[in-house]
């Protein structure tokens, strides 16, 4: 027995609709940050903060959209940025839609 099943087709919009709540409760909880003067934006000036003070980095939002897929220095910097994130037990969100999150 699936869950589809034991709840029947409801499962995806649920699904949809936490996604969009948590797309939300991000894009709020940046705009809080960015108020606060708390939100550092940039590969480089992310990883600069992340070097500096990793202590006081709540958690790090890597977004890229599909053409930044191919640009391989961007990708290293990504990975580097994961690596030191999941090190110092740093959450990490990604998110594939730059656009979305701006809106």
């Amino acid at each position: 027995m699936t869950l589809e099943e034991v709840r029947g087709q409801d499962t995806v919009p649920e699904s949809t609709d936490r996604m969009q709540g948590a797309g939300k409760a991000l894009h709020e909880l940046l705009l809080s940050a960015q108020r606060q003067g708390c939100l550092t934006a940039g590969v480089y000036e992310s990883a600069k903060v992340l070097n500096v003070d990793p202590d006081n980095v709540t958690f790090c939002v890597l977004a890229a959209d599909e053409e930044d897929e191919g640009d391989i220095a961007l990708q290293i910097h990504f990975t580097l940025i994961q690596a030191f994130c999941c090190e110092n037990d740093i959450d990490i969100v990604r998110v594939g839609d730059v656009q979305r999150l701006a809106a």
